[in-house]
Formats: structure tokens, sequence, C-alpha cells
């Protein structure tokens, strides 16, 4: 049994960093989550048609182009009026996303209220849509809406269990970083090189073994006898 506990006090004496460092992470992680603003996100879509059959490959790059034309001033400035923002506020609240392989495009709009990202992203894809269609003769392509973006039920952030679980990964690292530094503090073996590991008394106090004091002492016999050689040859 006292094995046991000196097993146990060990492992505390090591690890508590980890043990206080990871509650205290997910506490603050939850924390965060209960005092954070929401957020919400809703998602229109619009699809590029190709005007002559056989165009699909045109029509997917075009919905590469007009994605990252989503959130330029020429289309965000029509959609600011419709959404009740600026256009450098609508910059931040509406993003767009293409597919590599399909002639579709996302518009995600963000807002504290489900129904603010909603009409921030039915603006902006209204937008699009005004913005490529009169070029259609010129790319042969025109963008028609297929969904309109629905009010969100649930905030996308914060989330609780994310959050948590974020924090008690942070407190995991710090507590980690800590306890790795307390035992290269106590590790006589780490010290820094070209600095001597410090010598205690007691290894001061031990006598040299045998072999080490004889010779000391034959040196010290032949160190005489080398000084009386030139005292005996002189006339």
């Amino acid at each position: 049994m006292s094995e046991l506990r000196q097993s146990a006090r060990q492992l505390a004496r090591r690890w508590w960093p980890v043990a206080l460092a990871v509650p205290l992470g997910a506490a603050a992680g939850a924390g965060y989550a209960t005092v954070a603003h929401p957020v919400y996100a809703a998602n229109a879509y619009v699809v590029v048609v190709p005007q002559t059959p056989g165009e699909g490959a045109n029509a997917v790059n075009f919905a590469q182009a007009y994605g990252r034309l989503a959130g330029q001033p020429q289309v965000l400035a029509p959609a600011a009026a419709a959404s009740g923002h600026t256009t450098s506020e609508l910059s931040e609240l509406v993003h767009g996303t293409t597919s590599p392989d399909a002639p579709m495009i996302e518009i995600t709009g963000t807002g504290p209220a489900p129904k603010e990202a909603a009409t921030a992203a039915d603006a902006v894809a209204k937008a699009l849509v005004a913005f490529a269609n009169p070029s259609t003769p010129e790319t042969g392509v025109k963008l028609v809406p297929l969904a309109a973006a629905a009010a969100p039920d649930r905030p996308t952030s914060p989330s609780a269990q994310l959050d948590v679980a974020v924090g008690g990964a942070a407190g995991l690292l710090i507590g980690a970083l800590v306890m790795m530094t307390r035992r290269r503090d106590d590790d006589p073996a780490a010290a820094p090189a070209g600095q001597a590991a410090p010598v205690t008394a007691a290894a001061q106090a031990v006598p040299l073994p045998a072999p080490a004091a004889a010779g000391e002492a034959a040196g010290r016999a032949r160190g005489k006898e080398q000084a009386a050689e030139p005292a005996a040859s002189t006339p």
C-alpha cells in the first residue's frame, strides 16, 4: 500500500500541470460559448447554365470566375441597399464558394439574426445574377437562381461542444509545456553545454580510490628525487 501511495504521489507531482490546465481550459471554452454573441449563416445557390449544348466545362469555368466576383464591390454595391448594410459591412458578412466539378455558386451570408443572414445571402445572389446576365452573349452562359436562402434554426457559432474541446486541447498543450519545463529544470543532466553540474558536499568528501591515491604518492616521491639530483651534482 505504501508503494502505491508513493507512486501516486510521484505521478501527481509530475502531472499536476496537465491535470490543472485541462479543466481550466475546458472551463474557459465553456465560458466563451456562454458569453459570445451568436452568429447565424444562410446559403443561397446560383447555377451557371450554358447556352450552347456540350459547353458544361465552360459553365464550370465561369462558375469559378463569378464565384470570385461575389465579394467584389461591383456586385456588393447594389446588394448593400437591399440588405440594409454598407458595402464594406456586406463584404465581411457574405462570401461565395464554388465546386471544382459543378457549375454552381454557393452564396453564404452571416449575421447576428437568422433573417439578417438570409437577407444578405439573397441580396448578393440576386445582384450577382443581375451583374452577370447582361454579358451572356459574350460569355455564352447564364446565371439562374437555384434556391433562395432560408433562415437558419440555430447559430453556427458559438458551439459549446467545440469551444470546450478547443479549450481543453489548449490546456493540455500548456500543461505539457509547463511539465516539460519543470522536468528540464530538475534534471542535472539537462544543464546547458559548457556548464558543469554542481558538485555536492557529499561528493567532495568521498576519498579517492586506492589506485588513484597510490599514483598520486608515487608522483610526489618522483618529484622530490628529481629536485635532489641537481643539488647532489653541484661541486
